[in-house]
């Protein structure tokens, strides 16, 4: 019999949770597993000092379940921030499926992935995300009450990408007005990198503005369709970052702003849907700021969808949905100013609101 020593190096790799770069004092994290079904995920709760953790479901064909877990957690994170910053009583939750939503999803699933998300008591409600639908949403209501987004017919608020959407544009334009003195976008060069159902409103909303937009996508038959609805230009290069532009939004994943994209980037203004857009927050949101670039924070101007979403728990209605989302504009000015006066990066300012608020609550609940 032979053992094998483990160095203190390796032992930390090993750690699953605790030991991920991505864990900020998680709550807790929940492991599914259904082998009837082929269900695998994971869902993240992060903090729910504010409220129950909303947050959506991604199914996404991960390379392995160390990504997942890093993306759950980092999403899930970003949703605590995303609720507080825009003053929702809610919390930081999000659930990944690990598989390919185009073949690897049935009813059968959703619904035991409900039945997990119902195993939780309301900790954490679910939503629509990535590989998601609204009638997903529908199947997993039909064994928990813990989700949001369902269909209007259903008496839910629908799908929330355009609302997501709508909030981005805010956000861009609120950027535009502090960093050009106008945030009237005619003219100017927006290149939108992932149209899905998000991208795609974005681009709505910028070509009935005037802007020029161009786009990329990982499906040449998304970006067809789209130019085709639309008039926009489809990208044909190799690298997107070295494109002079007036506005890069990403829509797609998470990490476009990294190590080896940021050094080329071109773009005066950073504005899109994706969710953790900075690789390194700090580092990259201190290089962004001394290459006087913009940055719209992304868990404040892409907080549209839970916006809409949370009208189902506090049972607004449409126009207190549009009027929350469009504040969005009025507080990306407010914390580009504060950062500014400052000297933080945007991101540092937004993060700073966000987690007074949490800090604020939590010495109320002590009380």
């Amino acid at each position: 019999m032979t053992s094998n020593i483990i160095t203190p190096k390796e032992l930390k790799k090993m750690d699953p949770v605790f030991g991920q770069h991505s864990f900020d004092d998680h709550e807790q994290i929940v492991f599914c597993n259904d082998k009837d079904t082929g269900l695998k995920a994971i869902i993240g709760i992060h903090n729910t000092v504010l409220g129950p953790a909303l947050g959506g479901t991604r199914m996404w064909q991960y390379n392995n379940e160390w990504e997942a877990l890093n993306d759950v957690l980092r999403l899930s994170r970003g949703m605590t921030f995303k609720s507080a910053i825009t003053g929702l009583n809610l919390g930081g939750g999000k659930a990944v499926i690990i598989g390919d939503a185009k073949t690897q999803k049935t009813p059968e699933l959703m619904r035991r992935f409900g039945e997990f998300v119902h195993s939780l008591s309301g900790k954490y409600i679910t939503a629509e995300d990535v590989g998601m639908t609204t009638e997903d949403m529908d199947t997993v209501r039909e064994v928990t009450p813990y989700v949001t987004g369902i269909s209007e017919s259903k008496g839910g608020a629908g799908n929330p990408s355009p609302i997501t959407a709508y909030g981005v544009f805010m956000g861009m334009k609120a950027a535009a007005k502090y960093q050009f003195g106008s945030d009237v976008l005619e003219d100017k060069s927006v290149y939108v990198q992932g149209i899905g159902n998000v991208g795609e409103a974005l681009v709505e909303h910028l070509v009935n503005e005037g802007a020029n937009v161009t786009i990329s996508d990982i499906s040449q038959e998304r970006l067809e369709e789209v130019r085709s609805k639309y008039g926009v230009t489809i990208y044909g290069g190799d690298d997107i970052y070295s494109e002079s532009m007036d506005i890069y939004a990403p829509c797609a994943l998470g990490a476009t702003i990294n190590d080896d994209t940021i050094h080329k980037l071109r773009a005066k203004i950073v504005a899109g849907a994706a969710n953790n857009q900075l690789a390194d927050e700090i580092k990259h949101g201190k290089l962004l700021q001394d290459k006087g670039i913009v940055y719209a924070p992304d868990f404040l101007i892409n907080a549209g969808g839970i916006i809409n979403v949370y009208a189902e728990l506090e049972n607004y209605d449409r126009q207190e949905i549009i009027r929350k989302t469009e504040n969005i504009y009025n507080t990306t000015l407010e914390i580009l100013d504060n950062a500014k006066v400052n000297n933080l990066t945007t991101h540092d300012a937004a993060l700073n609101i966000a987690r007074e608020r949490i800090e604020t609550r939590k010495r109320e609940n002590s009380k």
